[in-house]
């Protein structure tokens, strides 16, 4: 009997209206779509998987529901997860969210098959009370970012989404919160040249507390530019929209010193997995991100935390109608020990 494949729309309720660089034209947002996966079979073995797509890398809901409606059904299997991507990969161009939803619930419904949490299925451990994520404070008033930032007052490492002309007044607001907190920069590709970069940059890092920037300029820009900054660059410089798969390890480790991977853009949890790996042997500080996204896509990324260097896996938290439950973050921790379910994600529907 071949697998049963379901999927369907979910619209993510933000906490806070949610605004980076790239998105303050737009007035940023309070919905986030994103879709929901399941394939089952004859034994009701369900794997849950989950797209969560972002305009800067082509996706929406739609193109995503349109993607998973052409796949077949047949063609997929709990039994032989690489069979499974290779077909999912002939089926269409980039689409990498929605071909990771369904590589994410495949790899569910294998771990669970197998009765392994997904990290064992994997190779992999997980320590409790090791992993620790940074939580994100996005763009905003400076009088906002003062009682985000009191908000998250239990959480160890922030995470500041930069790129406007209020930045520094933004950057003194959360330090009247937290005057000597652990915190994180994060551009979003926000300074189009490599000497504004670096200005922004050496501002920036008057703050020691500041463990690196990310991504500071367009994923555009040559990598010249990006190797001039890096060796001028007061901190380290991190890729995410320059980082996309494994395939730009190399070109990487000559622009940055990081990278940020994040199963919207590798396709899945196997390609997540290849990403972090070649980073990691060619010297690359390595990091495992999130988007506005639910506890399925967050625990299956999680599972991964033993080849990070540093974890922003808090894209669950920013909103207010998680469907699901599965790994949990207390005062910045990631823990699997009050997970629903033993097996695959370690995640459940919440009734």
């Amino acid at each position: 009997m071949p697998l049963q494949l379901t999927f369907r729309r979910f619209d993510l309720k933000l906490i806070h209206n949610w605004t980076i660089a790239t998105s303050q034209q737009a007035g940023g947002k309070s919905i986030s779509p994103i879709v929901l996966l399941e394939v089952r079979d004859e034994d009701v073995v369900i794997g849950y998987g989950e797209a969560a797509p972002s305009l800067r890398y082509g996706e929406n809901a739609d193109t995503c529901l349109e993607f998973l409606r052409k796949i077949d059904k047949v063609r997929l299997s709990f039994d032989d997860l690489e069979s499974s991507r290779r077909y999912i990969e002939l089926i269409a161009p980039n689409n990498y969210s929605a071909k990771g939803a369904v590589n994410i619930a495949l790899a569910d419904g294998a771990a669970k098959k197998a009765k392994k949490p997904l990290h064992e299925f994997l190779g992999l451990k997980f320590t409790e009370g090791k992993h620790v994520s940074s939580i994100s404070i996005g763009i905003d008033e400076p009088a906002e970012i003062r009682a985000k930032t009191e908000e998250v007052a239990a959480y160890p490492i922030l995470k500041l989404k930069v790129g406007s002309p209020n930045d520094l007044a933004d950057l003194a607001a959360l330090r009247e919160a937290a005057p000597e907190k652990t915190l994180r920069i994060d551009a979003n590709e926000a300074w189009t040249t490599k000497e504004e970069a670096l200005r922004h940059i050496e501002e920036f890092a008057q703050d020691r507390h500041i463990e690196f920037i990310e991504q500071p300029m367009p994923a555009t820009n040559s990598p010249e530019d990006f190797a001039w900054l890096k060796a001028r660059s007061p901190m380290p410089i991190v890729a995410d929209e320059s980082y996309m798969n494994a395939g730009d390890a190399e070109r990487c480790a000559e622009c940055f010193h990081g990278v940020n991977v994040k199963l919207t853009k590798t396709g899945g949890v196997m390609r997540a997995l290849e990403a972090l790996r070649a980073a990691r042997r060619l010297g690359l500080k390595t990091m495992i991100g999130s988007m506005v996204q639910s506890s399925i896509r967050t625990s299956a990324a999680a599972h991964l935390a033993e080849l990070a260097d540093w974890l922003d896996l808090d894209g669950n938290l920013l909103v207010s109608n998680d469907p699901f439950r599965g790994v949990t973050m207390q005062n910045g921790i990631l823990s699997f020990a009050d997970a629903p379910e033993p097996f695959g994600l370690q995640v459940a529907p919440r009734e």
